[in-house]
């Protein structure tokens, strides 16, 4: 019987395309229309003289939708809100972090225009690291709050108590949910009715159950009514309803929802709950007709370009050799490797120093901050051969040069998969995955792969015999770290 589809509305239906080919389609900075001169030259200061596929297509959405100034959608109308699908590395932090700031380039009174949240720490960090570049000399204020400094410092850095009230120190923010929620709710005179725009990057992490209630919460903030003196009555925002005389007699700033991910949900439900107005979806997450006239379906997911994936079967045993083998046999190097658990890239790390003969780290929400920074800088350079992992730290992340990276434990769902192998083959680049997959879970890893579209994995087999030079040396390291759990 044929399956029944869900309706997919028509935005979702018919999307704009977005070409995959980074190398192929870049787009000169120039040839991008209106972007301000004082951006253009920020971005050739910082290296940039072309923009990706991505970028070309969405910076001119974001800033067409503002060009009659933020405080107005384009002929009065409300601006549409947007989304943007498109794979890991193909630069969608820019693609937001440009329009913004030029929009809110000539704003007179400092007020939170801009909220960009992330699921992570490191992710918020790195963005607000861009947002810093490109507002520099600008008078516009970046705050981020992740809870890494005390509630009370945060709360002196997005607002100040003077005679007349609270004024805001913030232009644009960038935040985790929690910590956001905690000032929505806690901190005197944190305003969004000014907000203008509300940017959520990995954006289904953030639908995810545990978001959607911060998502909420910002809607609400931005919609609420201030007990304003009389005279500011005029910019009183009300929830975006029928239009009616005495609505469109006072002007509201209008508030654009602009989501971006690698893996953005098809499903029309859960769309439902971000309440979007006219969405203009961007993807490049499409099948490509081939020159026999075949359609290669990728279904929902793109991987990089420039990406080689392997698996080697294996038993439970013998995955701590089979790395050992990689880093020191092979001479595989700047290798960033995924287990499942903290515990277990802890136990990895351990092992492998133990081991010796391997500069590795181990990169885990149990560092701190600062550590974790120190690690990854580390790794950039090449003084670290080997990172060992979690999921929560590989969100997003950006680090450059990362040649391999080896799932030593299988990821158990094709987004984990896609967001772990998606931090190599970055920026148009060539990288490679390996996964290691016990016999036993085989078939159900290959299914899922399958089901996602994803053919072009090869089987990579390793000897026992290759292995057997490593296995001395490794019980000793094993007895080792025994030794020192006790």
């Amino acid at each position: 019987s044929p399956q029944v589809q869900p309706f997919l509305p028509q935005w979702l239906a018919q999307p704009k395309r977005v070409q995959k080919r980074i190398k192929d389609n870049l787009c000169p900075i120039r040839d991008v229309p209106g972007i301000h001169p004082r951006l253009l030259k920020k971005l050739q200061m910082n290296g940039i003289e072309s923009f990706f596929p991505v970028q070309a297509e969405v910076i001119p959405a974001i800033l067409q939708s503002a060009s009659n100034g933020y405080l107005m959608g384009r002929g009065g109308y409300r601006p549409k809100d947007i989304c943007v699908s498109a794979p890991t590395g193909s630069g969608k932090t820019l693609s937001f972090v440009i329009p913004i700031v030029q929009v809110l380039l000539d704003r007179v009174v400092c007020h939170v225009r801009a909220l960009v949240v992330l699921p992570t720490k490191e992710l918020a960090q790195q963005v607000s690291k861009v947002f810093n570049v490109y507002t520099d000399g600008t008078g516009l204020k970046v705050v981020l709050i992740t809870g890494q400094k005390s509630f009370a410092k945060e709360q002196e850095m997005l607002v100040q108590k003077k005679v007349t009230g609270y004024c805001s120190l913030a232009d644009i923010v960038v935040a985790t949910p929690g910590r956001l929620t905690d000032h929505i709710n806690q901190t005197p005179g944190f305003s969004l009715t000014q907000l203008r725009f509300l940017i959520v990057d990995e954006a289904d992490r953030m639908i995810d159950d545990m978001h959607q209630n911060c998502l909420n919460q910002i809607v609400k903030a931005a919609f609420q009514v201030e007990n304003y003196s009389g005279s500011n009555m005029l910019f009183q925002r009300t929830k975006p309803g029928p239009i009616t005389a005495a609505s469109s007699c006072s002007p509201q700033i209008p508030l654009q929802k602009l989501l971006f991910s690698a893996t953005l949900t098809q499903d029309p439900e859960k769309l439902q709950q971000l309440d979007l107005f006219q969405p203009r979806l961007f993807t490049s997450v499409y099948s490509e007709k081939n020159r026999d006239g075949t359609e290669t379906e990728d279904n929902k997911y793109t991987l990089p370009e420039g990406l080689s994936q392997y698996y080697v079967p294996c038993d439970l045993n013998s995955k701590p050799l089979l790395l050992l083998y990689f880093m020191l046999k092979m001479k595989f190097t700047r290798m960033l490797c995924f287990t499942n658990s903290r515990e277990a890239s802890h136990r990895l790390f351990l092992l492998v120093q133990a081991f010796g003969g391997v500069t590795v780290a181990e990169f885990s929400s149990r560092l701190p901050p600062n550590e974790r920074q120190r690690t990854m800088k580390e790794f950039e350079q090449g003084k670290i051969q080997l990172l060992i992992s979690t999921d929560a730290t590989a969100r997003g992340i950006d680090v450059k040069g990362v040649k391999y990276v080896i799932n030593y434990d299988a990821p158990q769902f094709i987004r984990t998969y896609i967001h772990r192998v998606g931090r190599t083959a970055r920026a148009g680049e060539a990288g490679v995955a390996f996964s290691l997959v016990l016999r036993i879970q085989e078939r159900r890893f290959l299914r899922m792969l399958k089901d996602a579209g994803i053919q072009d994995i090869k089987k990579q087999p390793v000897k026992g015999n290759s292995l057997k030079p490593l296995v001395q040396q490794y019980e000793g390291a094993l007895s080792k770290l025994e030794r020192t759990v006790k």
